[in-house]
């Protein structure tokens, strides 16, 4: 109902943390002809707990795609404390093999921006989990992250600046 709500706005791009399972709302998605962000997710939004959950939940996502003939989509690997049974070890686990969902052939989305698991191993809170979420960000995007969601745009566009002059020298 929410989406279809907004698809009589003027909207850009459609994120669905459910990784499109339930199927009225994947065919509205369909229907839209609008991009979508996937999460890897099971029944609960970011269940799918540790590195052979997540390529299973978003191999499942590409496989609803194709069957949707949904061709403009982005892979949402999940990481952050969605459920109570994960552990920033498992959000430490799905970033340092971040480079291999591109074996998906889909692109990726880093939505690591201020996280649990960051201020777990900093000891800081949120807002004050800028470095942690920038150098972590700079990771992501060498291992092949297509986009990065923010909460603290302008640092992240001069970090995304530097790393594309440096990747030109």
């Amino acid at each position: 109902e929410v989406l279809e709500v907004c698809l009589r706005h003027e909207i850009h791009a459609v994120n669905d943390i459910a990784g499109l399972a339930d199927e009225r709302y994947a065919r509205a998605v369909a229907d839209s002809g609008l991009p979508v962000f996937a999460m890897a997710s099971f029944k609960e939004p970011g269940d799918a707990v540790g590195l052979a959950a997540t390529r299973e939940a978003l191999t499942a996502v590409v496989n609803r795609c194709a069957r949707l003939e949904i061709d403009e989509y982005v892979l949402d690997p999940a990481v952050g404390r969605w459920v109570p049974e994960r552990t920033s070890e498992d959000d430490w686990e799905l970033c340092r093999n971040f480079g291999s969902f591109s074996a998906f052939g889909r692109p990726v989305l880093a939505a690591i921006s201020r996280k649990t698991f960051i201020g777990d191993l900093l000891g800081r809170a949120p807002e004050d989990r800028l470095a942690g979420t920038l150098a972590l960000t700079m990771m992501l995007v060498t291992a092949g992250a297509a986009m990065v969601r923010s909460h603290d745009v302008g640092e992240t566009a001069d970090l995304l600046r530097v790393y594309e002059k440096m990747r030109q020298a």
